[in-house]
């Protein structure tokens, strides 16, 4: 995928051996939009699914349920080459919230489906919705200076690399201030009707960063707990906003452990370590 295709449209990302014969699991990132940050994961991913990473254009101004529908275009895009086989769908932070989009208006589509910090909680924080009505008032060239100081807030510094919190904030820097103040007034604006999120009956899972100091993470996948009908919470206690980063967390093994697994992933699985 060229950089021209990144910023023209959403798309996916697409690792270099392809996967056919593996269920497809589809990653929503978070507020920057590039899944790039993913990459510490993959490798884990792809021993048993087929991975696909949306990446939003920087200059992306669409609303949720455009956002979803180019989502759900790029999946069925996916299955037109290999129908018949499960999906997974994984959402982060931001890409949580759009996951719930996109599942309540294919609730059949997906076999699995899995939220980690979702920011649906958003509006549970008072004073990061009352600030981020005011980052509008803040000179452009001052957002690489307010990224620095978001960093301990979205992360759990000590337990992420140094090349990957440098990654973390060059990923930040990277969203121009209107992107942000756009994404930021989705978050603040996000609904979602409880009846259709109840109505989505295949597994899903709920991870939890216990230590997020962005958002009440554990809070709000309890309260998405009730509303669901098939639920399985799991909250990683030490971990920030950005756990997926933190070196000792293991989205793979988390998904096992769980027993999130279809057949077909361990089966994949299988194949890749006998060949």
């Amino acid at each position: 995928m060229t950089i021209q295709e990144v910023e023209l449209n959403p798309c996916f990302l697409t690792p270099k051996r392809v996967k056919p014969e593996y269920p497809l699991l589809v990653y929503l990132p978070g507020m920057d939009g590039t899944g790039q940050l993913l990459r510490s994961q993959t490798a884990g991913l792809e021993t048993g699914f087929d991975v696909r990473c949306l990446a939003i254009p920087r200059k992306d101004l669409n609303t949720w349920d455009v956002l979803a529908k180019s989502v759900l275009d790029l999946i069925y895009a996916e299955l037109e080459k290999s129908s018949q086989r499960p999906v997974y769908l994984c959402g982060e932070s931001f890409g949580g919230c759009l996951a719930m989009k996109v599942a309540i208006q294919t609730p059949h589509l997906f076999k699995r489906i899995v939220l980690i910090n979702p920011a649906s909680s958003f509006r549970l924080r008072p004073w990061l919705n009352w600030v981020s009505q005011l980052t509008y008032l803040v000179p452009s060239e001052l957002y690489d200076v307010g990224a620095l100081g978001l960093l301990p807030f979205l992360a759990s510094l000590p337990r992420i690399s140094r090349s990957d919190r440098h990654e973390l904030l060059k990923t930040m820097r990277s969203v121009p201030p209107e992107t942000v103040l756009w994404r930021l007034s989705l978050l603040r604006e996000f609904d979602i009707d409880n009846k259709q999120l109840g109505r989505l009956s295949q597994p899903v899972l709920l991870i939890a960063g216990g230590s997020d100091r962005l958002l009440p993470s554990v809070t709000e996948v309890k309260r998405i707990g009730n509303i669901l009908p098939n639920t399985k919470i799991v909250v990683l206690p030490h971990c920030g906003h950005a756990c997926l980063l933190e070196e000792d967390i293991n989205l793979y093994e988390i998904l096992k452990d769980n027993e999130f697994l279809e057949s077909n992933a361990d089966i994949g699985r299988g194949l890749e370590v006998r060949g």
